[in-house]
């Protein structure tokens, strides 16, 4: 094994000035998506008054899939097995009692218990997509755009939005690796002293390659002159299907780097993260296969 001294030991601050990183990289992943997709619409031609509404359906999308993910997926008996945890799972509190330690959360009383605002702790990207793929469908129906033209463009940004998350998770030391001696291991120290994967920066490089990636062969394609040969064009639900292959898959083998995130986990072939990710990436083959065929 190499010296301890090559590995990166991380225990940064948890928050920046008034805000917490986790909360901040979701902000500017966020931020970000929603220039690029501004600007896509702008080329596009499509009215601003239905760019505008956008951001809301995604964010709640987003947000609400994200939690509720977390909450049936990994720890149903926890949130479903009270009032108090179904509380939980929407608001972002955690209920306490005098052997909690919750020194610097804001504290308030509601019926049946003293509550600590502790923000969302929990949130699972299968849910997150599913969130935003029903709340995009909603859109749709409200807008009358086109649903692939809709989910294209989500998908040309969404690797800016993904990346800066795991990066979130990174500064929060969270969804760690397994132990190994490679020597840009991290030793997360909030967690333990052992040199670990830093899946979550895999996962962030990954996906800032994926942003790369697809914003290239978008501009290729919007300023060739003969879109008749060109099946990538928005609209046919490639870059959809794109985005949802090489997501889902990256994350289906990355989970061999992580420890698993609930107890029940180990007793599985495999892990509930690569569980999830097949429909993913199954759909995602549909739909560029689809776009393919319509393109001949």
């Amino acid at each position: 094994m190499m010296m301890l001294f090559n590995y990166i030991n991380w225990n940064p601050s948890l928050n920046f000035g008034p805000f917490r990183w986790y909360s901040l990289c979701w902000l500017i992943g966020l931020a970000l998506a929603y220039f690029v997709v501004k600007r896509l619409y702008k080329e596009q031609k499509i009215k601003d008054e239905l760019f505008d509404p956008l951001f809301i359906y995604c964010f709640l999308g987003i947000l609400l899939g994200a939690r509720l993910g977390h909450c049936i997926f990994y720890q149903p008996d926890y949130f479903l097995a009270s009032w108090q945890g179904f509380v939980e799972m929407f608001l972002p509190i955690k209920f306490v009692d005098g052997n909690m330690n919750f020194a610097g959360n804001w504290l308030f009383q509601l019926t049946g218990g003293v509550a600590a605002f502790t923000g969302y702790e929990g949130l699972a990207s299968h849910g997150g997509t599913l969130g935003l793929m029903i709340a995009l469908w909603i859109y749709v129906k409200h807008t009358k755009l086109s649903i692939w033209t809709v989910l294209d463009n989500i998908a040309i940004a969404t690797g800016t939005t993904a990346c800066f998350i795991r990066l979130g998770n990174l500064m929060n030391s969270e969804i760690i690796g397994k132990v190994t001696d490679v020597p840009w291991a991290f030793i997360f120290e909030r967690v333990d002293l052992l040199p670990r994967h830093p899946g979550q920066l895999y996962e962030a490089i990954a996906y800032g390659i994926l942003f790369a990636i697809m914003w290239t062969i978008y501009k290729k394609n919007a300023n060739s002159q003969k879109p008749k040969a060109n099946s990538l064009q928005v609209g046919t639900g490639w870059y959809f299907g794109f985005c949802l292959f090489y997501i889902f898959t990256f994350r289906f083998f990355i989970e061999y780097t992580k420890e698993i995130q609930e107890a029940f986990e180990a007793s599985l072939p495999i892990d509930m993260g690569q569980i999830l990710s097949i429909p993913f990436i199954l759909l995602g083959l549909w739909c560029m296969m689809r776009a393919k065929k319509q393109s001949v």
